[in-house]
């Protein structure tokens, strides 16, 4: 009996992705944001670069160049500058909380400048969510939280325009190709970030740079390849369902790694965001279907029926 991957794979993901933000509080105990956002984004790109072979990444068209800098430029430059930076304030699990409201954001998005229909309950949904992030960015008591928590917020509006970006690239290309595609435009970017990251190196802790490395390797580079390879086996709303699990899993990879306990507030944000979310993804009743007029007794007339 052969073993179906697929759920291995979507596990995988939601571990990976929630572990990472533990591990880049970790990480920000030896480097800056911007020298761990380009340590992360290198490591992923010479990972990506070296499997290249076995995953028949084709090269993309050049009228395609524009798109995919600004996927990178968007949601891995800005993304992990933004998320780093954050995180020196605001807790790692409080921080998984908040990215959770990048589907409500990405959908609006779509309905704005892609013309996807947008339903009162999906736009419901999406304000929802968009207000408990807001009350997780507003829970916080300690100075620079606030500013910080808004920073993540703004870390999850370039994943929306990331997810915006790429839609027409998925077309033509598979999810692991536009995913390597903006990691390396992102990772150039980053790319006079790179003197002061290999200068920070000798003077990092081992476990910073463990911890950095790692994000690279496995949330980054392992976890966009198996992500791909769920979806690309369930459909998407079945897929994305499963990233629902990712604020759980981090804040209690957290609280194991870090100690971290979330303000009240904060989960109650995260439960507001995440009802948010389900009702984002809702799926409209189908329509019954009419029940044809009964035959008339011989002798009868057919009446049509009345409808109040």
């Amino acid at each position: 009996m052969k073993l179906d991957k697929t759920p291995l794979a979507l596990a995988a993901t939601v571990l990976l992705w929630a572990t990472a933000f533990p591990a880049i509080r970790v990480a920000l105990d030896g480097y800056g944001p911007a020298q761990l956002s380009f340590l992360r984004l290198a490591v992923a790109s010479l990972a990506l670069a070296a499997v290249t072979p076995w995953l028949s990444i084709r090269r993309p068209a050049r009228d395609d160049l524009w798109r995919i800098g600004l996927a990178g430029g968007t949601g891995m430059s800005a993304y992990q500058l933004l998320l780093n930076w954050g995180e020196l304030h605001v807790p790692a699990g409080t921080a998984s909380l908040i990215m959770a409201a990048v589907p409500a954001m990405s959908a609006l998005l779509a309905a704005r400048f892609l013309g996807e229909r947008l339903t009162p309950t999906k736009a419901g949904g999406s304000l929802t969510a968009l207000a408990g992030a807001g009350l997780i960015a507003l829970s916080g008591t300690e100075s620079g939280y606030t500013a910080a928590a808004w920073t993540v917020l703004a870390a999850a509006c370039g994943q929306a325009l990331y997810h915006l970006t790429i839609k027409p690239l998925l077309r033509h290309y598979t999810g692991l190709e536009v995913a390597a595609y903006a990691m390396w435009a992102g990772t150039a970017f980053l790319l006079p970030l790179a003197p002061t990251t290999i200068r920070a190196v000798p003077h990092a802790s081992l476990g910073a740079t463990a911890a950095a490395v790692c994000l690279g390797l496995l949330p980054s580079a392992a976890g966009f390849f198996v992500w791909g390879y769920a979806v690309a086996r369930l459909s998407v709303t079945t897929a994305t369902a499963a990233l629902y699990l990712v604020p759980a899993v981090a804040l209690a990879a957290s609280y194991l790694w870090l100690g971290e306990q979330p303000h009240p507030t904060a989960v109650l944000g995260g439960l507001i965001t995440i009802t948010g979310l389900l009702l984002l993804n809702k799926r409209p009743r189908p329509p019954r279907p009419a029940t044809p007029d009964p035959a008339p007794r011989p002798g009868e007339t057919a009446f049509p029926r009345h409808h109040s």
